[in-house]
């Protein structure tokens, strides 16, 4: 029997809802995965009323959230055996998206080194002509094993 690897399990998910993340956080936001590859994801979300603030826009840690399941995801597309935690999330918020809009969040990883990560996502509108947050974080290699899926 073949074990898949978690780039895989994320490609096996494009068109559909990741329904296997290790974050009950994430699994809450319900991310559609538009594209996985080797160091790099797209997920698409739906804003909902919870997910918003007072004046009904994307609440800016929700927005922050996102940033950080994404670049996490995209860690997981790497297939390596420990989990990475993240040391610093810098979010620039650009303009807003309201409850009942898509986004889509598109992530890129800037240098990797042997136990650091830097990496970026950006969060766009759905026809992907308005930025509307981008996110920087670098994270640091731990020693928490993954399970195998």
């Amino acid at each position: 029997m073949t074990t898949k690897t978690r780039l895989q399990v994320l490609q096996d998910h494009i068109g559909g809802e990741f329904v296997l993340s290790p974050s009950p956080f994430m699994l809450w936001m319900k991310p559609i995965v538009v594209v996985a590859e080797t160091g790099t994801v797209t997920f698409k979300y739906q804003i909902r009323e919870e997910m918003t603030n007072p004046i009904r826009s994307l609440h800016g840690g929700v927005t922050a959230a996102i940033v950080d399941d994404c670049i996490g995801a995209t860690l997981f597309s790497l297939d390596e055996e420990h989990f990475y935690t993240t040391i610093n999330l810098t979010i620039d918020y650009f303009a807003p998206a309201h409850s009942g809009d898509n986004i889509l969040a598109k992530t890129s990883i800037i240098k990797k080194g042997k136990q650091f990560v830097n990496a970026q996502c950006e969060i766009w509108n759905e026809s992907e002509t308005r930025l509307i947050a981008r996110g920087y974080s670098n994270l640091f290699k731990t020693n928490v094993v993954k399970k195998v899926l």
